[in-house]
C-alpha cells in the first residue's frame, strides 16, 4: 500500500500506552497514525499535519479536549473523535455540543475503534465527493419559512442563515429528505454513520435536541421534529 495515500490520523492523548497501542492497531489496519500528549500543541500539529481526523481525548494537560473541539470546529472542518470515560455522559453530550462528529468510551475495544473511524471517513469523503446520506431528485427542500439546500450544505429560517456543524446538518438532511416518514434510530446510524445502533448511543438524540431550536421548533413541546416514543423521530411536513 502506498503510504502517501493512506487516511492521516492524529490522536491527541496523554496516556503514553493508550495512544501506543492505538497508533499500533491503526497502522497496522492500514492508517498514517500521529500521536500528541499535550493539548495546548494539538491545533499546531492539526495545522502542521492537515489529518484526515482526529482522535481527541478529554482530559489532557495543557488544553483540555472540549475547548480544541470548539476551536477546531471554527477554524477547520475536521472530523472528530471524542474518547470519553465510560460512566460520565455529561462528556459525551459536551463534545457533541461542541462540535464532535462522534465519541467512543474508554477502555477503547480496538474493533469498535477502527469501525468507528472508518464509518467517519466514509462519510467524510462522501461529503467532498458532494453525496448525501439519502439520495434525493430535491437539491433543495422547502418548509415554509425553513429552506435547506443540500448542494451547498445551507440551512435558512426566514431568510437568515442557520449555523449548524456538519454532523447537525447531516441528520437535518436525513430528517427533512423523509418528511412524513418516521426514521427509527437504526435507520438514522445507518444512513449518518454505517453501523449498527447499540441501544445505548445518545448522539442522535443530542444532535435533535440542538437542530430544534435552529430551525424554530420549540424544544420542549416540538412541532416540526417529532419524537415518536420507541420508534425514533418525524418531521413533519407542514406545520
Amino acid at each position: 500500500m502506498d503510504t502517501n495515500l493512506s487516511p492521516r490520523i492524529l490522536i491527541v492523548e496523554d496516556d503514553v500506552r493508550l495512544a501506543t497501542l492505538t497508533r499500533e492497531y491503526l497502522e497496522g489496519n492500514g492508517f498514517q497514525v500521529t500521536v500528541e500528549g499535550d493539548g495546548s500543541r494539538a491545533i499546531e500539529q492539526i495545522k502542521n499535519l492537515n489529518p484526515d481526523l482526529v482522535i481527541l481525548d478529554i482530559m489532557l494537560p495543557g488544553e483540555d479536549g472540549l475547548s480544541i473541539c470548539r476551536k477546531l470546529k471554527i477554524d477547520k472542518d475536521v472530523p472528530i473523535l471524542i474518547l470519553t470515560a465510560r460512566t460520565d455522559d455529561m462528556d459525551q453530550v459536551l463534545g457533541l455540543e461542541m462540535g464532535a462528529d462522534d465519541y467512543i468510551a474508554k477502555p477503547v475495544r480496538p474493533r469498535v475503534l477502527l469501525a468507528r473511524v472508518r464509518a467517519l471517513l466514509r462519510r467524510a469523503e462522501s461529503q467532498a465527493a458532494s453525496l448525501q446520506p439519502v439520495i434525493t431528485e430535491n437539491a433543495r427542500l422547502e418548509f415554509g419559512d425553513l429552506h435547506i439546500d443540500s448542494a451547498m450544505r445551507e440551512a435558512w429560517l426566514n431568510g437568515q442563515s442557520i449555523d449548524l456543524t456538519s454532523a447537525e446538518f447531516d441528520l437535518l438532511w436525513l430528517l427533512a429528505s423523509n418528511a412524513g416518514r418516521v426514521l427509527t434510530r437504526e435507520e438514522i446510524f445507518t444512513a449518518l454513520r454505517g453501523i449498527e445502533y447499540d441501544g445505548q448511543d445518545r448522539s442522535i438524540d443530542v444532535r435533535v435536541s440542538r437542530i430544534r431550536p435552529k430551525v424554530g421548533d420549540d424544544p420542549v413541546h416540538p412541532r416540526r421534529i417529532k419524537t415518536v416514543r420507541s420508534k425514533g423521530y418525524l418531521f413533519v411536513r407542514e406545520i
